[in-house]
C-alpha cells in the first residue's frame, strides 16, 4: 500500500481519524480535511510522527471550493500523483443522537444535515473524480438509519439516505467504483459515544479500498457481515 494516496474528509475525529490512522499504518500517503484547522494540523503532525507521509487542508465540505483545494492537494501529495482512495467521512449531527424526531426538526438543522452529510458527499466525489487513478475507489460511511426508519433520528437519517443515493448515482453514471460501508453503530460524537470503538472498524475501510470485490461494492452497501466473512 506504499504507493496509494488516500483522501479522508472528516479525518480528524471519529471514524475518519481512525481510518486515516489505519491507512497510514499500512504505508499509504494520507491527506485529511476537516472544518477545524487546528485539528487538521494536529492530525497531520501525529500521522507524520508515526512515520507516514501526510498532508491536510482545512475543509468545509459544504463549500465545493474548499473541497476542490483539498483534492488538488491530495492529488499532488503522493509519489505517483492522483488519488487512489477517497473516504467521504465528514458529517454532522445537530442535537442528541436519537432525540431529534422528524416532526420536531428545525429547518436549520434539516438544511445543514443535508448540506454537510448529503451535498458534502456529492461535492467530495464530484471534485475528486478528475483526480482518481485507475482502479481508485470511493467509500462512503453509512448506517442502518439511512435505510430503515428509526425513531428520533430525523433529518440526520434523511441526510444519510441522501449520501447513499449520491453514491449509487455516481456508481451508475461513472466508471469509478463508488460504494458505501456500514460498520454498524460506532461510538463517536455523532452517535453520542455509544457503539464500537472507531479503531475496531477502521480495518473495514482498508478492506473496502483494497480487497472487497469491486462488483459487490460498486453502487451497494457492504456491512460488517461481509467484512468479517471475507477476513476471518
Amino acid at each position: 500500500m506504499d504507493e496509494l494516496t488516500v483522501l479522508v474528509t472528516g479525518g480528524t475525529r471519529g471514524i475518519g481519524r481512525a481510518v486515516a490512522d489505519a491507512f497510514a499504518a499500512e504505508g499509504a500517503t494520507v491527506v485529511v480535511g476537516a472544518r477545524d484547522g487546528d485539528a487538521v494540523e494536529e492530525t497531520v503532525g501525529a500521522l507524520e510522527e508515526s512515520g507516514a507521509t501526510a498532508a491536510g487542508v482545512r475543509t468545509d465540505v459544504r463549500d465545493e471550493f474548499d473541497v476542490e483545494r483539498l483534492v488538488e492537494t491530495a492529488s499532488r501529495a503522493g509519489s505517483n500523483g492522483g488519488i487512489d482512495v477517497v473516504v467521504a467521512a465528514a458529517g454532522v449531527y445537530h442535537g442528541e443522537a436519537g432525540a431529534t424526531p422528524t416532526d420536531r426538526e428545525s429547518y436549520a438543522a434539516f438544511d445543514d444535515h443535508w448540506r454537510s452529510n448529503g451535498r458534502g458527499v456529492f461535492a467530495t466525489i464530484r471534485e475528486a473524480l478528475p483526480h482518481l487513478n485507475e482502479g481508485a475507489r470511493v467509500l462512503v460511511p453509512t448506517g442502518a438509519v439511512a435505510r430503515k426508519g428509526k425513531r428520533g433520528y430525523g433529518s440526520y437519517a434523511i441526510s444519510k439516505a441522501t449520501a447513499e443515493a449520491v453514491a449509487r448515482g455516481f456508481a451508475a453514471d461513472t466508471d469509478s467504483v463508488v460504494g458505501c460501508l456500514d460498520p454498524g453503530q460506532v461510538g463517536t460524537q455523532l452517535s453520542g459515544g455509544s457503539g464500537r470503538d472507531p479503531d475496531d472498524v477502521a480495518g473495514m475501510f482498508v478492506w473496502g479500498a483494497t480487497d472487497a470485490p469491486a462488483d459487490d461494492l460498486d453502487g451497494s452497501v457492504l456491512g460488517l457481515r461481509e467484512w468479517k466473512q471475507a477476513t476471518r
